[in-house]
């Protein structure tokens, strides 16, 4: 978590924005998988309050350290508001992705939140006048094409029928638009702080929010190995997002947001690697080919939208700074 500044001119920074970019996909890819060692054992609402809480004690003292505490008193009614409802977002983002894993795989999740970039893309457009190029557009065929041959086998069920797995895809539709409306308020909130700061008062607000509906007793009836993914999956949170910031300040934005893009793979090979290891914990999933070229082709248009995404960005502040 450094806020350091692109000045100077290091050749080891682009190979540590890489390395801490493949570290938050990784530590994103796993977590869903370390969520299935906890689900039936403690509640959804009292995991993610652990989660929030957790990192916001992190996060916080990082900041107090450096005399950086985010001044809440400072903002207008207006900015408090918007505070109030992205943490609510992204405390429904998080719910509902989490409650997603009852009813699919892990595998299935992770593809299927490749939705919310798509979301926030789409909403930016109609929010903040920002406009698709081909790059996006191609990915939002290639998402498409990559959903109908990752659910190949499975299309026909989803429908024409209501069950568990169709509302599994539901609740993780929906956990995208909760994100994708994080993000559109972020866009905003980052005017008046930056981003370490909005991090804080948004696990601080996920505690508060969360804490009348949850049971942190209930982590005392935990076992070893449910308490060790607990505790990871409290340590992902901090340590995905620390490294996600971080490579921001040392490597091209659009390459960052290609290489996280990659989270599914890392899914499915973890899936791989613990079936094998712990039968009697995780399942097969029983992707057929055509759901492993689909998942490839998902994270490729995902790669190609945000980088295409990140480019255009990068145009429209140049031509702010330069207009013809």
């Amino acid at each position: 978590m450094n806020t350091r500044s692109h000045t100077g001119n290091h050749s080891g920074r682009p190979l540590a924005g890489f390395v801490l970019s493949m570290l938050t996909a990784f530590m994103w890819g796993t977590l869903p998988v370390s969520f299935v060692v906890l689900i039936g054992t403690m509640d959804t609402i009292t995991i993610t309050w652990y989660r929030f809480f957790s990192a916001s004690l992190v996060v916080w003292c990082f900041l107090w350290r450096r005399k950086k505490l985010p001044e809440a008193a400072a903002f207008d009614r207006r900015t408090r508001w918007l505070l109030v409802l992205a943490a609510t977002a992204l405390a429904g983002n998080f719910l509902l992705y989490l409650s997603s894993l009852s009813y699919l795989n892990p595998e299935s999740a992770q593809v299927l939140i490749q939705l919310a970039p798509f979301i926030l893309m789409f909403g930016s457009i109609g929010i903040y006048g920002e406009r698709f190029g081909r790059l996006e557009w191609c990915g939002v065929v290639m998402l498409l094409i990559g959903f109908g041959l990752f659910f190949n086998d499975r299309l026909a069920e989803i429908f024409t029928s209501v069950n568990d797995y169709s509302l599994g895809i539901i609740l993780m539709v929906l956990a995208s638009v909760s994100w994708g409306t994080y993000g559109l308020m972020q866009k905003t909130l980052l005017r008046h702080m930056d981003s370490i700061q909005l991090t804080s008062l948004m696990y601080l607000g996920g505690v508060v929010l969360l804490l009348p509906f949850t049971h942190p007793g209930s982590i005392l009836s935990l076992d070893g190995i449910q308490l060790g993914a607990l505790l990871f999956c409290s340590v992902n949170l901090v340590l995905a997002y620390g490294a996600f910031t971080e490579a921001l300040q040392l490597w091209d934005a659009a390459k960052v947001s290609a290489v996280i893009t990659l989270a599914p793979l890392f899914t499915i090979a973890t899936m791989h690697i613990a079936v094998r290891l712990w039968p009697a914990v995780f399942m097969d999933s029983g992707l057929n080919s055509l759901a492993y070229t689909g998942a490839v082709i998902v994270v490729a248009g995902s790669m190609l939208a945000a980088h295409g995404h990140a480019l255009q960005g990068k145009r429209q502040r140049r031509d702010l700074l330069h207009p013809e």
